[in-house]
């Protein structure tokens, strides 16, 4: 895509990627002037590059002249994570098959788990997220196991963050949150009552990669099988088992991608 920065400090690649970040929070299309408002972008700046987006199929245009996220978009993103994904698919089909329940992989991606695979139960669940969705480490089981089996800086430097409350259970405060993490380190397994949303809870274990916290896989259950969701256990570890050995010998870097596996 062609074109200077009119806008100092402000290269066409930030606009671009304002004009891309301005659907991620958004369900429905956007209208060129809702686009130009989340970018903060001038009209006509935004008019061109939503144009050149449209061109590439990053975009793409109803006919009522509003705009949503593109298949070429969604065809790029596929190759996040695809190692793993592959690797682990058929573990997490037997996951689900096993339990019958609404079954995840996750990894981190930043202060976030990126969810990388899901088979979906047939139970009334509420849904939080979504594969290629993001949530707060400190309010998922599969966030809380990643985060007690990082480095200690990592979970230092998480700590230390302002941590956001999605529901009036979403545990924040950070010494207890210490305490919980330390917990899940010795039992080797999370859990979450309606921290993200009303109606659902969750249990998780890790999944290791030579040694190191790769990836966790969990279950998502409705909040009155609760006091029994640890019945779960021994499959989650299972399958756990199952992908650490898929992946054993793929480097971690390989496996996540290097924005994924890295340590921001």
């Amino acid at each position: 895509m062609a074109g200077g920065s009119s806008e100092p400090g402000r290269t066409v690649t930030s606009k671009v990627l304002a004009i891309l970040e301005a659907f991620e929070k958004s369900r429905g299309a956007l209208s060129l002037t809702d686009i130009a408002e989340k970018s903060g972008l001038p009209l006509s700046t935004a008019y061109r590059l939503v144009s050149e987006l449209t061109d590439w199929g990053l975009l793409s245009r109803e006919p009522s002249g509003r705009y949503h996220l593109g298949i070429r978009l969604w065809e790029l993103a596929q190759n996040t994570g695809r190692q793993l994904r592959d690797a682990a698919r058929p573990y997490v089909q037997d996951l689900f098959s096993l339990t019958g329940e609404t079954a995840h992989l996750a990894v981190r991606a930043g202060h976030e788990v990126l969810y990388i695979d899901r088979v979906y139960g047939s139970k009334r669940v509420p849904r939080a997220s979504r594969v290629g969705g993001r949530l707060p480490m400190h309010a998922t089981a599969v966030g809380k196991v990643i985060l007690a089996f990082e480095e200690d800086w990592v979970r230092d430097a998480y700590l230390n963050r302002q941590l956001e409350r999605h529901t009036a259970h979403t545990h924040v405060d950070p010494k207890k949150l210490a305490a919980e993490l330390a917990l899940i380190r010795e039992q080797g397994y999370a859990t979450t009552l309606e921290e993200v949303r009303l109606g659902s809870c969750s249990i998780a274990v890790p999944v290791f990669h030579t040694g190191r916290i790769g990836a966790s896989i969990g279950l998502v259950l409705p909040t009155n099988q609760a006091a029994t969701m640890t019945r779960h256990l021994p499959v989650l570890r299972g399958i756990a088992g199952q992908i650490e050995r898929a992946t054993a010998r793929i480097p971690l870097e390989t496996l996540l991608g290097s924005h994924v596996a890295g340590t921001d």
